[in-house]
């Protein structure tokens, strides 16, 4: 970009900053502690107000985003309806008609198959900017909804991804055009999750060195290989732990392993909680086993508060770990997923150094600080509403 067209970008930057603040309406299934909740709850708390004002379109008005985001005084609307064929999801486009207008919305951002109910029917109401999320590999879903999301694609005026991985999985394995794909990492709150000491649950309290690890017990997180690897290495630092902090349809599974591979005594599960940060931070070793990932939330928090940590080599962990160093530079390590081996193997190297745990924990906190912070990610993602915008108005002659 030469001088003139840098200014000239500048000054359509400026005009757009100008106008009256934009309504966004932020639309996911529910609010409840998921991480695509959390994101959503992310950006409507931190919005410039001069530049967006927040609305939320949720299915289920419940949870402690809802709460989080009520209390901020934002509107929500309650979208419920059993399926996509049945007159309650009439009813439910008629109120998000209403709502579309009564609030002069000029942007819907659908974080999750909210989508397929919520893109294709504001661009029937001529809403100006219409765009999805891809926050997760699309292969997790079922082939209906697979299929539906495809239809999704083309209504949209973007698909925000929030790492280069799911932007190839997107562009080549389903067809979205490259030029409609925009990308914007995940941002970690640094106010909450930050390095520190911290006291460990009464569970794991006196553990000379706490493993664990933070997630939805479902069967792509792969805990069991997790499991099976404290197994062998266990007997490196006697008396360690292994924590496990989530709810999900694995618990029962994933506590008789624990029995069958002997380790029942030392692994200890926690049910999901709403600040996990303390829990983090009581952490010397995280880990992400992982089979299917895009950027997780998890390996971010866990960075941001100096956890050493290991992750499986998908998706986009590999961007938040970086290059393979386990020196000076580095700020985590990757294994082969599937490979109980290799987690093993990077296991009890930081099991048994504790100033590699230490320089790589002191090394994700700094990077997750500086690059990944909750305020980088809000205003890439006003960036890419203003350039939508922008992108409109040129389109339609009112630039």
């Amino acid at each position: 970009m030469n001088v003139v067209d840098g200014a000239r970008q500048a000054d359509s930057l400026d005009a757009n900053r100008s106008r009256k603040p934009v309504s966004v309406l932020l639309m996911v299934r529910e609010l409840g502690l998921g991480g695509i909740e959390r994101d959503v709850a992310k950006l409507a708390l931190g919005f410039d107000r001069a530049r967006f004002i927040p609305y939320i379109a949720t299915y289920k008005p419940e949870g402690p985003r809802y709460d989080e985001l009520r209390r901020a005084g934002i509107p929500i609307l309650h979208l419920e309806f059993p399926s996509l064929l049945s007159v309650k999801a009439l009813t439910a486009a008629n109120r998000f008609r209403s709502f579309i207008r009564k609030h002069d919305i000029e942007i819907v951002h659908a974080f999750d198959p909210s989508s397929v109910f919520g893109v294709p029917l504001a661009r029937l109401l001529r809403v100006p900017v219409v765009l999805s999320s891809q926050l997760g590999h699309r292969d997790l879903h079922d082939p209906r909804t697979r299929k539906q999301l495809k239809f999704v694609d083309r209504w949209s005026d973007a698909v925000v991804v929030n790492c280069e991985a799911l932007r190839d999985h997107l562009a080549n394995q389903h067809s979205v055009p490259a030029g409609k794909i925009e990308l914007c990492y995940n941002g970690v709150e640094t106010r909450e999750f930050y390095p520190g000491a911290a006291t460990p649950p009464l569970q794991v309290a006196g553990t000379p060195l706490l493993i664990g690890t933070v997630c939805v017990l479902r069967p792509e997180k792969g805990l069991d290989l997790l499991q099976a690897a404290f197994a062998r290495v266990r007997h490196l630092v006697p008396g360690c732990k292994l924590l496990i902090v989530g709810n999900g349809p694995e618990l029962d599974r994933l506590k008789a392993n624990g029995e069958e591979l002997g380790v029942q005594s030392d692994c200890i599960f926690l049910p999901a909680v709403a600040s996990v940060a303390p829990i983090m931070r009581a952490m010397n070793v995280f880990v992400s086993c992982s089979r299917s990932e895009a950027f997780s939330n998890a390996i971010l928090e866990a960075m941001a508060c100096g956890c050493c940590t290991i992750g499986s080599r998908v998706g986009g962990t590999p961007e938040l770990l970086g290059p393979e160093n386990t020196g000076e530079h580095g700020r985590g390590l990757l294994f082969e997923s599937g490979s109980v081996d290799d987690l093993a193997d990077k296991l009890a190297a930081v099991m048994t150094d504790e100033s590699l745990r230490r320089s790589l924990g002191a090394n994700a906190a700094e990077f997750a600080r500086a690059k990944l912070n909750v305020e980088t990610n809000i205003e890439r993602t006003m960036q890419i509403y203003e350039m939508l915008l922008r992108r409109r108005r040129v389109a339609h002659g009112h630039a």
